[in-house]
């Protein structure tokens, strides 16, 4: 914007400089001339005066302005995407819809997650269509009982929701299963291995989603699945299997030759060097072909025992860097399967010790902007946005909320990597700019 101001204000003061040289000249010249002329001048002169500040701003804006610029929203103005706001900015920002809500500037694939518990996000993902190409509603567990395995969830779907979905636009519709079968039975047994994927590709195929998004890796984790080689390849091998039995199955209804598609959860490491149960590069390759893409949770990087940012944009950079590498060879290449994880929430810490906190949705969050009216912070470590308040009882709290700056800036490195994002998730009360600027 500094560039902008300084070049618009020289254009400025290159027409009056012009003009002032034009009416010395003619007042040198009024004596020699007639009076017909002295009214051609003048009537010159004030054309010059209408004519000048057009040319200067059409000047103006074809230098220097974006050409897409009166296409965009309110909120993508740079004087609104700042670091240096304050609580009524975000209040009166918060209450504004703008008209253009359904061009998404997000180049790159957007997964938004939709959970039964906040069912304002089956609202918005209709309205907002045209923002996402994959929408995941938080439906399904896959579960042991007996020797058997069930797929719960069906009771969740809303098939009319679906159909509404893509009378409006082309988002695709993946549904979250969540794998909570027994590992050591359902990885070790091959009649379980294929009990689970027949029980998944029939859901979808009767169902006629697109695909599902697939959670496995943190519960196996829990099990102790992933810290034995011979299980965490077996594991692996379940994927690998599912992914390819997705893939064998055409959508009839697409016009174009598509194929069921499997997302896979994946967890941020949150130290340096990779542990044994940790997802990692060489993870990441090994599932490259059966896996169309990953969901990386890059969020809850703090807690109530250990107060701070959602997601510091540094840590999401390392985590990209462990994924993928720091040069163009290898799995930097897969860099367009992963998702990188946006929080649309917050979290409200208590900092007085053993108090502890949790999460905030949009809605709690304005709440505690109207009664505390707070100083809001810029945390240039992590890239977020902070304040600080005193409850009822005297007790000093810690609150981090997503920003659109710090949205901005987590959609600039996802761009920088040529990755996509996935947001969890959009039915929390979600600020409206936050979503405008995707």
């Amino acid at each position: 914007m500094g560039k902008r101001r300084v070049a618009a204000g020289s254009d400025r003061r290159r027409g009056r400089v012009e003009l002032s040289t034009r009416k010395d000249l003619t007042t040198e010249s009024a004596s020699s001339k007639s009076n017909q002329d002295r009214k051609l001048l003048t009537i010159f002169v004030v054309i010059f005066f209408i004519v000048s500040p057009v040319i200067s701003l059409i000047v103006y804006r074809t230098r220097y302005a974006s050409p897409t610029d009166a296409s965009l929203p309110h909120v993508h103005q740079p004087d609104f995407v700042k670091t240096d706001i304050n609580y009524l900015e975000v209040l009166t920002e918060n209450s504004k819809v703008s008209e253009n809500t359904s061009h998404r500037h997000f180049t790159n694939a957007v997964l938004a997650y939709i959970t039964p518990w906040n069912s304002r996000g089956y609202e918005i993902a209709k309205s907002f269509n045209s923002k996402f190409t994959h929408l995941s509603p938080v439906w399904y567990d896959l579960k042991s009982q007996g020797p058997n395995l069930i797929l719960e969830g069906r009771h969740n779907v809303d098939r009319g929701w679906i159909s509404d979905l893509r009378m409006k636009g082309n988002a695709q519709v993946l549904p979250r299963v969540v794998l909570e079968a027994f590992p050591s039975e359902l990885l070790t047994k091959k009649k379980q291995r294929n009990k689970a994927i027949d029980l998944i590709v029939a859901e979808c195929k009767e169902m006629e989603y697109d695909g599902i998004v697939l959670e496995s890796w943190s519960r196996w984790a829990g099990y102790g699945v992933l810290q034995d080689p011979a299980m965490r390849n077996m594991a692996l091998q379940f994927i690998k299997q599912l992914g390819q039995a997705l893939h064998a199955v055409s959508l009839e209804r697409s016009s174009e030759q598509q194929h069921l598609q499997l997302v896979y959860v994946i967890g941020p490491p949150y130290s340096e060097k990779l542990q044994e149960y940790d997802f990692g590069p060489e993870d990441l390759k090994s599932l490259s072909d059966a896996v169309d893409g990953f969901s990386l949770m890059t969020y809850d990087f703090s807690g109530p025992q250990r107060p701070g940012p959602n997601a510091p944009l540094k840590w999401i950079r390392s985590t990209m860097q462990l994924l993928l590498g720091t040069t163009s060879n290898g799995a930097r290449s897969l860099a367009h399967k992963i998702f990188v994880g946006l929080n649309f929430y917050g979290n409200d810490f208590a900092l007085s010790e053993g108090l502890g906190g949790g999460a905030i949705t949009g809605r709690d969050y304005l709440s505690l902007l109207e009664q505390h009216r707070p100083l809001l912070q810029w945390d240039e470590n992590s890239a977020e946005h902070f304040f600080v308040y005193s409850d009822d009882k005297h007790v000093r709290h810690a609150v981090f909320y997503p920003s659109l700056s710090s949205i901005s800036m987590r959609l600039e490195e996802a761009l920088s990597w040529g990755a996509g994002i996935s947001i969890w998730e959009i039915g929390q009360d979600i600020f409206w700019p936050s979503l405008l600027i995707i």
